[in-house]
């Protein structure tokens, strides 16, 4: 066995990755209630995910080599997650935004942490440990606060709640077919997915004639898409990429927190004392996810494959012709090692867990 310097903690980096997601997110979906009035909720989502692709038209990342590229065997299932993630979901939240309040419909968003662990560690198995599962018992408590305080009298709490759930487990089955994808460059999977969807969605809606908004909701719905949409995806990705699925989905549940909170400072007055309390509880859930350190004895079988990497994180010490500084991608193999050091659920550590 051989014992190395590891580089800093990957499970804070690919932390504050997902925190930095939630926060993009969580920010656009009461502009999003405000913008999408008046307009369909198809024609919604088809904007929303333009915006992320029109946000993301930039090949340069991955002309220069510093991303794996996007391969013939990837597309299926980006055309899976588009329809998913791009289409289903969010036509589901926009007519849930329609039928609820904001408050109440970013706080359901918690949800979809929930089903992403699940999901993950259905199709994955990725390794859950005590911290993860207490730091997820306690933003579920924290959203069962904020709901239970967002609307005594149960207003919003109907078929457009249920749409909103129903957006939560549809976003999580993509962050969790996702997860291959963020090995790939983030920029390029997000302008696919954007353009895929946005399509998808935009010739539904010219087929069942549903209303697009005025030019300067249009306008507005297009930022939402290129920030909630585009920069928040490529952040997430790149926190799967370090931590996995499970995690990257526990940590972005912070974002129903954020979209709560800026609809108050909008003028939802929804929510009650509680979310003092709530807050509390979603600092402490980010804190033990922040400070995760997952460290054992495990074995890398021999392996070829691409992907970005640098040649400092103790799993890339092949050679070069010439000197090469930083991130970069191309085709390379790893040899048998047998090491201990902290790591995530990244490419190099999707072993089995006793």
């Amino acid at each position: 066995m051989t014992s190395e310097p590891s580089p800093p903690n990957p499970l804070l980096r690919g932390g504050m990755l997902a925190l930095l997601a939630a926060v993009a997110f969580g920010v656009t979906t009461p502009l999003i209630q405000r913008f999408g009035k008046g307009a369909g909720p198809v024609p919604t989502a088809a904007l929303l995910y333009l915006g992320a692709a029109l946000a993301s038209v930039d090949t340069r990342t991955t002309a220069r080599g510093r991303e794996a590229p996007i391969g013939r065997s990837d597309l299926a299932r980006l055309v899976l997650v588009a329809v998913v993630g791009a289409v289903f979901a969010p036509v589901c939240l926009t007519w849930g935004l329609q039928h609820t309040n904001s408050t109440s419909a970013s706080l359901l968003l918690n949800f979809e942490a929930m089903f992403t662990v699940l999901f993950a560690w259905l199709l994955y198995r990725e390794a859950i440990g005590r911290r993860v599962v207490l730091a997820l018992v306690a933003m579920a408590a924290g959203g069962a606060l904020l709901v239970s305080s967002s609307d005594a009298g149960g207003r919003g709490l109907g078929l457009g709640a249920l749409a909103v759930v129903f957006a939560t487990v549809g976003w999580a089955l993509d962050n969790t077919l996702s997860r291959p994808l963020s090995d790939l460059s983030p920029t390029q999977v997000v302008k696919w997915k954007g353009t895929l969807g946005g399509g998808f969605s935009l010739a539904l809606a010219l087929v069942l004639e549903q209303p697009f908004p005025k030019l300067g909701l249009l306008v507005g719905l297009l930022l939402c898409g290129a920030t909630g949409y585009g920069v928040s995806l490529r952040l997430y990705l790149r926190a799967q990429r370090v931590i996995g699925a499970g995690r990257t989905g526990s940590i972005f549940a912070v974002a129903p927190f954020i979209g709560a909170a800026v609809a108050w400072l909008l003028g939802d007055r929804a929510a009650g004392p509680l979310v003092g309390g709530a807050a509390l509880l979603f600092g402490f859930a980010v804190y033990l996810h922040l400070t995760e350190k997952h460290a054992h004895r495990h074995e890398h079988q021999p392996l070829t494959h691409e992907h970005a990497h640098r040649h400092d994180d103790g799993h890339h010490d092949h050679h070069h012709d010439g000197p090469v500084i930083g991130e970069h991608s191309h085709a390379h193999s790893h040899d048998a090692r047998v090491h201990e050091h902290v790591h995530g659920p990244d490419i190099h550590h999707r072993h089995e867990h006793k």
